[in-house]
């Protein structure tokens, strides 16, 4: 049976469409000019900045009388209400799971902002597994996680696994260059954007996730013993999917073989946190005629890991 593992942000979920539209709001809910929407993407660098950084710069840019720590548990507390699983994605991942595919997912970032996206979007009930860098210790394009990853889906990394896996993301020196690492084949989702690293490169690309999984049928050979998304299919017993190293009361519950297992229900629409309160300008002291000029400061190089909506890159 083949393995498909896909990338969690802006792969599985439109994770920057979700930024963005937080980005709208936090400008309009402070009277913030709504033309800097830009610049917050910019700085936001597709989640690869981390988010002390994003938000210390907007603090300092409109003179914002709240700590950064405050700010970031506003943020936290947002972001997740917009984002959401397309119906389109959904219906590729049913088709490959009713083609006989295993599906995982593999992602880099902390685990409960990570494993609260995978809840809240109702991908929990159409995966067999998941790991996430954090908790698992380690960071895509290390090899080991995606050997992780293929255990918790009921694999054995072994033998020959590589030759049928695939995996499917959007950043190529995380995604594809782990796949190529680890010797899996892999699909890029380009987004409109050209392949840019010279060292390796994808067995294909496809401007969407539809169209990967497309590619990624189309591809291998067709498996039998079509599979739904129902756990407990017959003949073959369900991978349990908990296995993350945070309170058993922040995961899912484990699959129980003496008791039928609950069907998946979409939660509830995320409650969005009470706004900032309006700005007040911090007043800026008077530098002294005979003080030396300041220098400015400079950012440190930012690691090319998603920050997952997190204080600081992960991993």
């Amino acid at each position: 049976m083949p393995l498909l593992l896909l990338d969690l942000d802006n792969t599985l979920l439109p994770r920057d469409a979700a930024f963005r539209a937080w980005a709208e709001d936090f400008l309009a809910e402070n009277g913030l000019p709504a033309a800097d929407l830009d610049w917050l993407v910019m700085l936001d660098g597709s989640g690869y900045v981390p988010r002390s950084t994003v938000l210390g710069a907007t603090k300092r840019r409109y003179g914002i009388d709240h700590s950064v720590e405050s700010m970031l548990g506003h943020y936290r507390h947002s972001i997740n209400s917009h984002i959401a699983c397309p119906d389109s994605h959904a219906s590729a991942l049913r088709a490959a799971r009713e083609a006989g595919w295993t599906l995982g997912i593999v992602s880099n970032g902390g685990t409960l902002p990570q494993l609260e996206k995978i809840r809240l979007t109702g991908l929990a009930a159409m995966v067999d597994g998941w790991v996430i860098s954090e908790e698992a210790r380690c960071v895509k394009p290390d090899p080991l996680i995606f050997e992780i990853a293929a255990r918790r889906c009921g694999f054995r990394p072994t033998g020959d696994w590589t030759a049928r896996t695939w995996m499917v993301g959007d950043y190529g020196p995380s995604d594809i260059a782990g796949a190529e690492a680890t010797g899996l084949r892999s699909v890029w989702l380009h987004h409109g954007r050209p392949w840019a690293e010279r060292g390796y490169r994808p067995t294909v690309s496809a401007p969407d996730l539809p169209e990967a999984v497309r590619l990624v049928l189309g591809a291998a050979e067709q498996p039998t013993g079509a599979r739904t998304f129902a756990a407990g299919v017959p003949g073959r017993k369900r991978p349990p999917r908990t296995r993350i190293a945070v309170p058993a009361s922040r995961l899912a519950p484990s699959s129980n073989p003496s008791r039928p297992k609950a069907p998946f229900v979409q939660p509830a629409p995320f409650t969005r946190a009470v706004p900032l309160t309006p700005l007040k300008p911090v007043a800026k002291p008077v530098a002294s005629p005979t003080a030396p000029p300041v220098r400015p400061s400079v950012l440190p190089p930012v690691a090319h890991v998603r920050c997952s909506d997190t204080s600081a890159a992960a991993g």
